[in-house]
This record gives structure tokens, sequence and C-alpha cells, in this order.
């Protein structure tokens, strides 16, 4: 290392130092190891549990041989003798802290003119498995971790261009917690992208508790009454890496495995893998379903509760779908209790040991819903239509889309038992109302229908076959 006399004092001040601003005497995982070298002694800082044990003890050993060289600085001496990637010299005490707890190795030497960093970090990781709620029939496996560095490989994987940027932010006064903004150079929206980083800068929290979830609050104007997402996330590399090429930006924060895709308007919530991993027709085929049975769950029941309180506005050919035998329950009561009680035995489920999972769906669904019928407290029809808007909330992946037609749905059936076909009208007026004065990061929360961009529609809607462009296409 470099022993030089003058900068003595630096390194017993940085070291005391140190010691001052890291809990090395209170915690148990911020270690420090003390050894002698060639000339003089070494410490190496660091937080236990995040250094490669194989690396740091090659390195040590590597430093006990080495020959002290006299100059001013470390920097170029780090790139000719310490066998590592990624090393640098630093004399700024916040840095040096913020490094060490963020699992970077921390060198100091007896007369040295500088601290060495070394970044030889190695976070806990889980297997890169297909995430829970995004599964395709076809298509990688692979998925989002909780290390940031992961995710960002895996978007490199598939996007080799240099106008591919990541650029690092910190949020958190206290967590410091890493957020990366991922975008292709030529093709972003330099507004959006100036916005977010303006936005991420003057973010004042002592930290992201919630990763992604704090981090959209502290971007998104508040509008606590508004249940209609404004983000679309993603564990997917894929879907991430094609919003990039499509010009999108996407936030990758660290410590979880959900990317943020902006902008986000509200037809991309439609948008699904499985839908390009098949042919194009098969993939349109798919999305026109799901769009039209989504669309479904939010007028299903209240439409048929209309049917029921004004049965003169059916046609004689619909009337089998009228209730013959009342039930001890009103009508309406019964469809906003089994609102509440799809989702406590959601809540319920989650808490559910695996081995236990199937016994507690038949018991949930079969035997609940049967002696309910029976005992005359709900109508059998009442149970058939909610348990079809059960199912066909997953027909897409946003589960914060899901849960606000959910909100929409049950204030349509409380308008209706108040106004009758009125009700109706009035909160479809007041939902599209809602769609349109939400605010977003870029644009109108309903674009492309509003403003009208046909193109763009089309494209949401119907999947189109790749673009190959002449010359670059492989047969």
């Amino acid at each position: 290392m470099i022993f030089l006399e003058k900068s003595s004092a630096f390194t017993a001040q940085f070291s005391a130092d140190l010691h001052q601003r890291l809990p090395i005497e209170q915690s148990f995982d911020c270690v420090s190891t003390v050894f002698d070298l060639k000339q003089g002694t070494g410490e190496l800082i660091f937080i236990d549990g995040f250094a490669k044990d194989e690396v740091m003890e090659k390195i040590m050993e590597h430093m006990m041989k080495l020959d002290p060289l006299a100059e001013s600085s470390v920097s170029g001496w780090l790139a000719r003798q310490i066998p590592y990637l990624e090393v640098s010299g630093t004399t700024d005490l916040s840095q040096a802290v913020d490094a060490v707890l963020s699992g970077t190795l921390l060198f100091l030497a007896e007369g040295a003119a500088e601290a060495v960093l070394i970044d030889a970090r190695s976070y806990p990781v889980r297997s890169m498995q297909e995430p829970e709620d995004d599964r395709v029939l076809r298509g990688s496996r692979d998925a989002f971790v909780e290390t940031l560095i992961f995710n960002t490989a895996l978007i490199r994987r598939r996007i080799r261009d240099p106008k591919l940027i990541y650029e690092y932010v910190q949020v958190g006064s206290r967590s410091k917690t890493d957020v990366v903004l991922c975008y292709l150079e030529d093709k972003v929206d330099r507004q959006l992208l100036d916005k977010v980083r303006k936005k991420l800068n003057n973010t004042e929290v002592e930290g992201l508790s919630l990763s992604q979830e704090s981090l959209a609050e502290c971007l998104l104007p508040k509008q606590w009454l508004n249940p209609l997402p404004r983000i679309r996330f993603t564990e997917r590399p894929d879907t991430a890496s094609a919003s990039i090429l499509e010009g999108n930006l996407v936030v990758l924060t660290d410590n979880t495995p959900s990317a943020m895709i902006l902008p986000t308007h509200f037809f991309d919530f439609f948008q699904e893998a499985n839908d390009y991993y098949f042919p194009p027709l098969i993939g349109t085929y798919l999305k026109l379903v799901r769009i039209v049975i989504f669309f479904l769950t939010l007028f299903f029941t209240p439409c048929w509760y209309l049917a029921l309180r004004c049965p003169g506005l059916l046609p004689d050919s619909l009337h089998f779908i009228l209730i013959e035998e009342t039930a001890a329950i009103p009508v309406l009561a019964q469809l906003l209790i089994i609102e509440v009680m799809i989702d406590g035995l959601r809540l319920a489920s989650l808490n559910t040991p695996s081995s236990l999972s199937s016994a507690f769906s038949i018991l949930g669904a079969v035997i609940l819903g049967e002696y309910a019928v029976s005992t005359g407290w709900f109508n059998g029809e009442v149970i058939l239509y909610m348990a079809f808007v059960a199912l066909s909330n997953y027909a897409q992946p946003s589960f914060e889309l899901g849960y606000s037609f959910k909100f929409f749905r049950m204030s349509l059936l409380i308008l209706i038992a108040l106004l009758g076909p009125w009700g109706l009208l009035i909160g479809t007026a007041a939902i599209i109302v809602l769609m349109l004065k939400t605010d977003t990061l870029s644009g109108n929360y309903c674009y492309p229908l509003y403003p009208y961009d046909g193109t763009k529609l089309r494209s949401l809607l119907l999947r189109k076959p790749a673009d190959h462009r002449h010359g670059n296409s492989k047969h």
C-alpha cells in the first residue's frame, strides 16, 4: 500500500471518524478487522452478510504481500495492484459511510492518502422463478428479484444497445434506497424523464418502507379517494424490455421485484405478455376477450339488479333471469355482503398454508355457498353471478384495476337502489368523468381514446405482427 508520512494523520483521523459514524462497537454485523502489512497495519471495514468471503480473503492475502509505493494518490496504483474490477479511492467520509452500509469493503492502510473502496458485495437473493401473478403459457420463465443489479442485468441481456441508459438515484434520507431509471436515450420522452428525475431528487422522505408503492406515492399527485391505478407494475423482464423499446421509462427500485412502467394510461392495463407469445390472430382474440370480460365485471351485476327492480325494462325472452323466490336477505344486501366475503376469503387464503389451500377452496366455495342457499339466506342466482364476477377479475393481471372496478360496481348497485335507471346513468357518467380527470405523469388517463389517437388505440386493442425492417429480418 502507499505509506506516506504526511498521510498518517489523515489515516488515523479517517479511521476514528468511521468508528464514530458507524455502529462498529454496538452492532455485531458491522465488522472492523485490523491486520499487519509489510509496513504498518491495515484495517478492513465491512458489513457481515454482504461481503463475499472468498473474494475478501484473497484480497487480504494479496494486500499483505504488497510492497509500499510512494505516491500522492492511490487511484493509479489501485488499477495496477488490486486484482478486482470495481476499486476506487475516496477521501469523502459520507461517501465512505454510505458505501460500507451498502455492502462495499473499505480498506485503510497506515500512511495512505485515501481510503480504498472495493465493491465485492453479494446480496442475499432468491431464485428467478416465474412471478405468481403474471404467468405465460409460452415464453421466458425468469423474473425480477429483490436485488437491483440482477434486474438491470436481465434487461441488459435483452437490449444490447449502447443507448440503453441506467440512471442511478438514491431516495430516502435514512434508507438511501437505490432507484434506477431505465430508458433508451434516443426514444424516451425527455419531458417525462426530466419530470421523474426532478421528483425523485426533490423527494423528502426518511425511507421507502413499502418500496415501489412508497415511490409511486412520491411521484404521483395526491388523489386519496381515486381508486384508479396510475402506474403499471410488472415482474417480467421481457415486458419491461418491450416497454423500454417502445420509448417508455422503467423505474427499478432496490428490495422489490416490481418494475414501474411510465407513462401509464388506462388501456395499458389490458396488455399482457401472453398476447405476444401467440400468433397475431390468437393474440388479438385473447386481448379482446380479456377486455370484454373485464368490463362485464363492472356492469353485469348492476344491470341484473336493475332488471330485478324494473322488470318492465326487460323483454319477455329475458324474464327467466328474474328471481322467483325471495330470500331472507334483500338482494342488494346479498350482493354487497358477497363482495366483502370474497375479499375476506382472499385475505384468508394468503395466510393459509399451501398444504391446506385446496381444502380451504373447497370449504369456502362449496360448503359456504351451498349452505347459504339451502338455509334461505341467499339466492342461488346471486351466488352464481358473483362467482362469475369474482373469477372474471383475474382476466387481467392488475390487482389495483380489479379493486377500482369493484368499488365502481358497488357504487353503481347503491345508486340503482336509490335512483333506479337514473342511478346507472349517473354512476356511469361519474366513472367516465373521474377517468377523464385522473392525473397522470404524462397526458390524459384515457389516452389514446381521449385525446384520440387511432394508430395508438389500434395497437393497444389489436395484436399486430412484429415490425421487421428491410434487411434486418432473420429467417
